[in-house]
This record gives structure tokens, C-alpha cells and sequence, in this order.
């Protein structure tokens, strides 16, 4: 039996904005990529998020991002490798802190928006990234784009490193993300997203947009919480995945 995990981005609301329905996409994911206060997400919110998701029974995941609250974490940001690495591990702490207060440990690591993208290439910021892991110890595992940089780096240093696939992003014919400047970068059809999905679970493909099959190993399915039906798409998705005979489980 095929087994994947389920993941969406979390706690992304910043005190009176509101964002997405995180206590109903609980109900649907295994595992919480809750952001850490530099793209989203301030103490109280924090703090909220770790709690439900202990009551719910969701694994917690570090949602590391470049410091641009103004940008959603989406913008490049051309700091040093040092000062990136302190700015991980200081997200690290914050999350560290409040998942404990609410019964729980961070149990992965998985950076957002634009730090996300540029581990795949950018050889400095990806290993600025894994320097801040293995500084704050623990033994946790990255979430990364297929073939990314920064799973070489995490490899160098023994730490574990777990492909992803995207449910509701477009691909392009190698294995990238299609921007979300570009038209059709979110796929909103569900029955395209639950196709995609099966498809990859059983035989580790995932179909880019131009129809070339990308071959992908991913022990996770993101799906993105603030998008438009995100909740249906996950309740759907997971039913599916189940009925497919596909077993959604943590992978941490």
C-alpha cells in the first residue's frame, strides 16, 4: 500500500488579518507547516496555532521564511548566509518555545515562499539554512522541492531530507514550480488536483502542464491553506488518497 503524507501552511494570519480556515484543514492534513512570525503569524497566533494542532492530532512543522511580513515571504531577500542562518534559527526558537508550551516538539522543517525556491539553487542560501538545523540540533528532517540544493546540503550533514509534490501548483517540464506570476500557476479544479495526486502516489509521476511526466519520489502533498476552497480540496484529496487505497500518514 502506497503511504504519503499530508501537509498544508498554517498560522498564517497577523493579528486583526485573518487568513485562511486553519481549524478546518486540520481536519484533513497530517502534518502543519505553521509560520513562524517573519512572512506571518505573530506570538498569540503562534501560540493558538501549536495548541490546535496538538488537539488535532497534526504534526508540527517549522514554516522558516525570509523577513518580509510585508511581501507574505514571497520576495527574494539578498541577506548573507550568516545573517540567514540566525534568522532561521531564531524562528527555530520562537516555534520551539510555543510548540512545547502546547505538549508538542517541532518535528520538521519546511521554508515558505520565495526561501523555499531559492534553495534549489542557490547554493548559499540553501546551506545557510541546514547550518541553522544542525546548530539547533534535534535531528530534523527538511521539506524540499525534488533535486533541490539544499537536499545535498542536508545530506552532508546527515540530515534527512523529504521530497514534496504541490496538489494545487502547476509543473514545469523540469520539476519546477510554475511562477506565480505566470497565469494557470495554481491549479483550482479539484478533480485535476485529485487525478494528479493518485497518479503520483501509485506511480511517482507528476504531469507538468505542457504534459511531460516528471519523474517524482515524494514521501508528501502540499496543499496550500490560503488558497481559494483550499478546505474542500484537502477534504477531497484525503478521501480520495484513502479510497485509492493510498494510507496518509506523518512522515515525522
Amino acid at each position: 500500500m502506497p503511504t504519503i503524507d499530508l501537509n498544508a501552511d498554517i498560522g498564517e494570519s497577523f493579528g486583526r488579518w485573518q487568513l485562511g480556515d486553519d481549524a478546518a484543514i486540520f481536519e484533513s492534513v497530517t502534518s502543519a507547516n505553521i509560520a513562524c512570525g517573519f512572512h506571518a503569524g505573530d506570538a498569540s497566533t503562534i501560540a493558538a496555532t501549536c495548541r490546535a494542532a496538538v488537539a488535532a492530532g497534526v504534526t508540527i512543522g517549522a514554516h522558516v521564511a525570509y523577513r518580509d511580513l510585508a511581501g507574505f515571504g514571497r520576495r527574494f531577500v539578498d541577506c548573507s548566509p550568516r545573517e540567514l542562518a540566525d534568522d532561521v534559527l531564531y524562528q527555530l526558537g520562537a516555534l520551539e518555545a510555543f510548540a512545547r508550551a502546547a505538549g508538542a516538539r517541532i518535528a520538521y522543517v519546511k521554508p515558505h515562499g520565495a526561501l523555499y525556491h531559492a534553495m534549489v539553487d542557490h547554493d548559499g542560501h540553501a546551506s545557510a539554512v541546514v547550518e541553522a538545523m544542525r546548530v539547533f540540533g534535534q535531528d530534523l528532517p527538511i521539506l524540499a522541492l525534488p533535486g533541490a540544493a539544499v537536499l545535498a546540503h542536508a545530506d552532508k550533514h546527515g540530515i534527512r531530507g523529504v521530497a514534496e509534490a504541490f496538489a494545487d501548483r502547476a509543473y514545469n517540464a523540469d520539476g519546477t514550480l510554475v511562477s506565480r506570476r505566470e497565469a494557470g500557476a495554481m491549479i483550482e479544479d479539484d478533480a485535476t488536483i485529485i487525478a494528479n495526486m493518485i497518479h503520483l502516489a501509485r506511480h511517482g509521476e507528476i504531469i507538468a502542464r505542457d504534459g511531460t511526466r516528471v519523474s517524482v519520489t515524494a514521501e508528501s502533498i502540499c496543499v496550500h491553506g490560503d488558497s481559494a476552497g483550499a478546505v474542500a480540496t484537502a477534504r477531497s484529496l484525503r478521501a480520495a488518497l484513502a479510497e485509492a487505497a493510498v494510507e496518509i500518514t506523518a512522515f515525522a
